[in-house]
């Protein structure tokens, strides 16, 4: 079997993501993968569960941090359909991942270079790398249909 690469990652990632869009939360998934084994996975659900921090990201980081046993996630990638926002983009410089790996652009909330870069925010102590366009036009366009539906059910 070949190893896998990004765009592998991200459809795993975008199957959580429109499970999450089914479920009523914003279509997001991520798939933290340390080698080229998946160690933990997560969608959306701040909804669901009452928690303003439910995003796909943290489900995950969560999650590995059980997995692995330790919330440093050392020489781990996270992908994401979604260009993470502050808070996450916090969350994984802290958990020390290696990689950042994301779908679509984030214009309004983005930390990864659109609306600001917290990854390149000087004086940390860890440097993330991050990689932003995987499968950019199928996770913008589960984003952009999912508000389009929205907007149309709320007329």
């Amino acid at each position: 079997m070949a190893p896998r690469d990004d765009a592998d990652f991200m459809r795993r990632a975008l199957a959580l993501a429109r499970a999450a869009g089914v479920a009523g939360e914003v279509p997001v998934g991520a798939v933290l993968v340390s080698g080229d084994v998946i160690v933990a996975e997560g969608a959306n659900n701040p909804i669901a569960s009452h928690d303003p921090t439910g995003h796909a990201e943290i489900v995950a980081l969560r999650e590995a941090g059980r997995a692995l046993g330790s919330y440093r996630l050392l020489d781990t990638v996270l992908y994401v359909t979604l260009e993470p926002c502050v808070m996450c983009a916090s969350a994984i410089i802290h958990a020390r991942v290696r990689r950042v790996v994301f779908g679509a652009f984030d214009p309004k909330a983005g930390a990864a270079g659109s609306l600001t870069n917290v990854f390149t925010l000087p004086g940390l102590n860890h440097r993330v790398d991050v990689f932003g366009g995987v499968l950019e036009q199928e996770c913008g366009e589960l984003l952009s249909q999912f508000f389009a539906a929205r907007r149309s059910a709320a007329t």
